[in-house]
């Protein structure tokens, strides 16, 4: 396609085109993050945190697999279900201003259906912004 705007197989807009997330890569966006909000899931364990006043625009989300979970061929599938599974939730159901840090549970998130996975997200949102 020529335009800018991605495309899924029928042809309607993908979402990540919208609204592109930042990823995290510093250890210390990391740390401070797990010292904030957690909320824990069967797939996922999420760690959220509202930036202070002045810091980062936008919605930064960051990824992470121990050792735990795998092999290295487990932890990269884990780890890429928690990047689709942030491109579709986070741009409509993430708040502007927060970090996001998404850690894969043992097995279970290279494992889990993924509509069950996409659940567990939303469940784990909720609580923490409640």
């Amino acid at each position: 396609m020529e335009s800018d705007i991605a495309a899924t197989i029928d042809g309607s807009p993908a979402v990540s085109a919208c609204l592109p997330l930042t990823v995290l890569t510093k250890r210390a966006d990391f740390l401070r993050a797990s010292g904030a909000r957690r909320q824990g899931t069967s797939g996922i364990h999420l760690q959220a945190r509202k930036r202070a006043e002045g810091e980062a625009a936008g919605i930064r989300v960051g990824f992470t697999c121990s050792k735990k979970v795998g092999n290295s061929v487990a932890r990269n599938r884990a780890k890429r279900r928690l990047r689709e599974v942030a491109r579709m939730i986070l741009p409509s159901e993430g708040l502007d201003g927060w970090d996001y840090v998404l850690v894969g549970r043992n097995t279970v998130t290279a494992e889990l259906p993924f509509p069950e996975l996409l659940n567990d997200m939303r469940r784990a949102l909720t609580k923490v912004h409640a």
